[in-house]
């Protein structure tokens, strides 16, 4: 049996670190559907992080305001955006793996339940980035044929001033 607090911490500062990690890809993935996907991950990011910290709270502990995410990335397009989704897939795949290793020592059930919740969206994440590296465009869903497919790329900074 391991201290539940400090394993939430831990898991905080992995999706913290994840969800960083995200927001600085989405600037280098300019494809529209990829793009979209990566705005989708990381509202459910801020959901997973608003749920640890509130399980953090409730044991008396407190979280960290933000870490390094440890991420550059130069350039945009093609190979930039390449690079950043394979390495996002292979980071979600090791999340998973890490807590997957974990789980069993946290005999909180409703805590546990919270993290098998939060390893399945992962894994539809790293299900999502292999998506786009296959080229697919429907990651959200598909498109109505009166639209047509997107054309261009989003902007690498949220707003302009």
């Amino acid at each position: 049996m391991t201290d539940l607090p400090a394993q939430l911490l831990e898991l905080y500062r992995d999706e913290l670190t994840a969800l960083l990690r995200h927001e600085i890809a989405a600037q280098a993935v300019g494809q529209y559907d990829a793009n979209n996907t990566y705005q989708y991950i990381i509202n459910r990011e801020e959901t997973h992080l608003s749920w640890i910290a509130k399980a953090i709270a409730e044991l008396g502990g407190t979280v960290p305001e933000t870490v390094d995410p440890n991420r550059r990335v130069s350039g945009r397009g093609g190979d930039a955006a390449r690079a950043v989704i394979e390495e996002d897939a292979r980071d979600a795949q090791a999340l998973v793996d890490k807590w997957q290793f974990k789980l069993p020592t946290i005999a909180n059930a409703r805590h546990a339940k919270m993290i098998r919740l939060i390893l399945g969206e992962v894994l539809e994440q790293k299900r999502f980035f292999e998506q786009a590296l296959a080229g697919r465009t429907d990651l959200l869903g598909r498109r109505a044929d009166v639209i047509g497919p997107a054309v261009g790329e989003v902007l690498p900074t949220r707003w302009i001033e």
